[in-house]
């Protein structure tokens, strides 16, 4: 029996024999041409997680997956053409049944086994655990670098040490995670933006140590067109938390600047030059959208305390 997190029910209902049983976990797979792996995993999905609803959100696949699927008698959910990894887990989110929503990769990286871990440390209290890859378990150095960055640049800002920004596997309590289903993008960051939204909002966030597997088959990600979205998650990182925190130090640095060539030319040949000026102007420029932008953020999150 796996530990199951201690959740209040929002509302009472009179059970009838005719009223179906909630699912207490859903378990989602985006997955998209990943039929070799899914009839390795389903299978033990079914023998570790039994009374799990599982569903594989099919991101226009070509390939057999809704027949894997239908003979392991797991749910199919296939999406008429293809609209991306984070796309698959929001429409999986919205049909879930379960108060407790796992995420996990098809592609055989993530062992099911951990699911028990994930949910046992989920019932302590924490409203999202998160399965932190070891440092062997990267796909290569380029992974692994990255991934340091953005761990490092999202501790800074959040104050809170996070062992693994990226990570595509994880237990979650539903209801929180579905207040934020708007801010998700439709690409791979998925992680980093639902992992943000939760500090940002004050919620608790754990991480368990996993050790994953090399992934079977071949790697959806393109070095140099997801390298550039990558970049992105930089910037979206100080966006979704705190962008003062990212514009102050810009702003910090053109004033400097401003400063020192004003020192510079004065001494110099006793002048004020426009390029001092437009240094300084902009330095206020930039912490005024920062001011701005800080504002706007923290209307993401006006109801996150809805239910």
């Amino acid at each position: 029996m796996l530990p199951l997190p201690n959740i209040a029910p929002t509302a009472q209902f009179e059970r009838t024999d005719s009223a179906p049983v909630e699912p207490e976990i859903s378990i989602i797979i985006p997955s998209k041409n990943e039929v070799e792996s899914l009839r390795i995993l389903l299978p033990a999905l079914k023998q570790v997680c039994p009374q799990a609803e599982i569903l594989v959100i099919d991101d226009g696949s070509t390939d057999e997956t809704a027949s894997v699927c239908h003979n392991c008698a797991v749910r199919n959910i296939s999406l008429p053409y293809s609209l991306g990894n984070g796309a698959a887990v929001k429409n999986g989110a919205r049909i879930a049944r379960g108060r407790v929503l796992v995420f996990m990769d098809a592609d055989g990286q993530h062992d099911p086994l951990d699911i028990p871990r994930l949910l046992a440390k989920l019932a302590d209290g924490y409203d999202m655990v998160v399965g932190a890859r070891t440092g062997n378990s990267h796909a290569g150095l380029h992974r692994a670098t990255a991934n340091g960055i953005y761990n490092r640049l999202a501790s800074w800002m959040t104050g809170q040490h996070i062992l693994d920004l990226t990570s595509g596997f994880r237990a979650v309590r539903a209801n929180k995670f579905r207040r934020f289903l708007y801010l998700l993008p439709n690409g791979f960051s998925y992680p980093t933006t639902i992992t943000m939204s939760f500090f940002r909002a004050g919620y608790l966030v754990a991480y368990v140590p996993i050790t994953a597997a090399r992934r079977r088959g071949r790697s959806h990600i393109r070095l140099v067109r997801d390298g550039l979205r990558f970049l992105l998650i930089i910037f979206k990182i100080g966006t979704l938390y705190s962008p003062l925190k990212l514009f102050l130090p810009v702003s910090v640095a053109f004033f400097l600047l401003g400063l020192g060539r004003y020192l510079y030319t004065f001494t110099t040949s006793s002048r004020f030059t426009n390029m001092s000026a437009l240094l300084l102007v902009t330095s206020i420029v930039v912490f005024l959208i920062g001011l701005v932008s800080e504002q706007i953020s923290a209307l993401n999150y006006k109801d996150s305390e809805r239910n």
